[in-house]
């Protein structure tokens, strides 16, 4: 997970614990949003990372 993705994770933890402790639904919800964001973004970047991956093999392996 790139350094951006955790930044949106933490905030997205802290909306949540700050929903929580005032009540505030809404809150809560964005913050378990922003969390799950950032999470996708950092699957699929490695999802992207491993197909790179594999491209480079396979043409390394014809030369």
């Amino acid at each position: 997970m790139t350094d951006d993705k955790a930044k949106d994770k933490l905030k997205g933890k802290a909306k949540e614990m700050t929903g929580k402790m005032t009540g505030d639904r809404r809150k809560e919800g964005e913050g378990k949003a922003d969390q799950a964001k950032a999470k996708a973004e950092g699957a699929l970047g490695k999802t992207g990372d491993r197909a790179k991956g594999v491209k480079d093999s396979l043409s390394d392996e014809g030369n």
